[in-house]
């Protein structure tokens, strides 16, 4: 049995190793510091910053207001990085001033009185680091039990995050040090009231760096995202070299894990495909739309409703260079509220022109009113919105009017919404140039 002597050597030799460690300990022993001023003496990545901070475990503490600072253990581990580190220049008078035999016991007699003061030290500094300790156990205690609580009436365990990444994306999971960074929760009131979560996490491993986040609607998978810092990700299985054949193993893995059987029609239309380069195929009331633009390919399905394309319910893959960036999924929130459509294209484009003659924006406190219109460059694309506070698509005329050169606030575009069946405005916007 390790006895609590045994222990803590070995937390503090442990916590040694890293040469950056023994770096933070030395800064921190002249004064403490912030995250931001040790990242700037460190010159090293937040992530890698954070990573060592938990490693140095009780050596450091961070206090209330932000900073970081040696605790009596990371002190006493400074102490003893001096030791081994700053050898004493000892001046002798003479190797002949002193018989041999006295030299021996005076070395006897050095070493025991250091052997003895380590031990004395150590023992005190046990007894203080407990008392704190206890007091940093029962804070560490009630926060973790607060995020605990945040996290059940939430509905979103780690478990959920961790079992996608594992069978969905099949990240090798074994190969990474998984921090939580951020885990949210809000409640969209232009989405009908529905929850949305979120939660960012860092996997670092020793040639790999990566961030994924996570949007949970009502507790479901909407979006995921990957983001490669450093070096490549390492996955459990070899993934194809065809886009679609790696798209088709995907959309089987997330069936799995989700459970609905919207994706098993997408699936069976993309077996159909031959080649990932442009592609469009109706069938029934699904559209799938594959596009690759250079390195970048994006899969998409989709309702199609009266001729009408409802993307927004909807599932999308997008692939950067091969690796799997984001996943995006809709089909579960979103209904059809309307198909119905009154106004066409050209009539559509007719009232923008004519409802922005009385449209205005301010910018650095001036009204930019005198604008003039790039007709013959005028647009106009179907993108069913919202109406109101519920969760049905209802068509809109989306109509882009490029302005004749940048105006205030940076604007060469404006955009104006048109519901498709009453004909009503339902938004004005600038885009701003570049």
């Amino acid at each position: 049995m390790v006895g609590p002597e045994e222990e803590t050597y070995s937390i503090m030799f442990t916590s040694l190793k890293h040469p950056a460690r023994r770096k933070i300990l030395r800064l921190l022993s002249v004064k403490p510091k912030t995250f931001s001023k040790i990242l700037e003496e460190l010159a090293i990545s937040s992530s890698h910053l954070t990573y060592h901070l938990e490693n140095l475990g009780e050596l450091v503490i961070k206090t209330e207001d932000g900073t970081y600072k040696l605790s009596t253990f990371g002190e006493a581990a400074v102490t003893a990085m001096r030791e081994v580190e700053e050898v004493p220049i000892i001046k002798s008078k003479s190797p002949l001033s002193l018989p041999l035999a006295w030299k021996a016991l005076f070395a006897v007699f050095m070493i025991s009185l250091i052997i003895l003061s380590v031990f004395l030290y150590t023992q005190n500094m046990a007894l203080n680091q407990i008392s704190s300790d206890y007091d940093q156990l029962i804070t560490d205690f009630d926060q973790v039990s607060d995020e605990h609580k945040k996290l059940l009436a939430w509905g979103v365990s780690t478990d959920k995050t961790f079992t996608f990444l594992r069978d969905v994306i099949q990240l090798d999971m074994t190969k990474y040090y998984t921090r939580l960074v951020s885990n949210t929760l809000e409640y969209s009131s232009d989405l009908g009231g529905i929850t949305e979560e979120f939660l960012k996490y860092t996997l670092i491993s020793d040639e790999s760096e990566l961030d994924v986040d996570f949007r949970f609607r009502n507790q479901t998978l909407s979006r995921f995202r990957l983001n490669m810092i450093e070096g490549t990700p390492f996955f459990a299985q070899k993934k194809p070299d065809n886009i679609i054949d790696q798209a088709d193993q995907l959309l089987q893995r997330y069936q799995n894990y989700s459970g609905v059987s919207y994706l098993e029609p997408m699936r069976n239309m993309l077996k159909s495909v031959n080649g990932a380069e442009n592609v469009k195929i109706i069938s029934g009331d699904i559209k799938l739309v594959i596009s690759t633009e250079g390195k970048d390919t994006e899969i998409q399905w989709w309702l199609v409703a009266n001729g009408i394309d409802f993307q927004v319910k909807g599932v999308a893959f997008n692939f950067d260079n091969g690796l799997l960036e984001m996943v995006t999924d809709g089909w579960f929130l979103f209904n059809v509220g309307s198909t119905e459509l009154n106004i066409f294209q050209e009539e559509a484009i007719n009232i923008a022109l004519n409802r922005v003659k009385d449209y205005s924006w301010t910018a650095n406190g001036v009204v930019v009113s005198d604008f003039n219109i790039l007709e013959e460059q005028v647009t106009a694309i179907m993108y069913p919105h919202l109406r109101g506070n519920n969760l049905e698509l209802i068509p809109v005329w989306v109509v882009n009017l490029p302005l004749d050169k940048i105006y205030p606030g940076n604007v060469d575009v404006i955009v104006v919404g048109i519901w498709g069946d009453t004909g009503e405005i339902t938004e004005y916007r600038t885009i701003s140039a570049g």
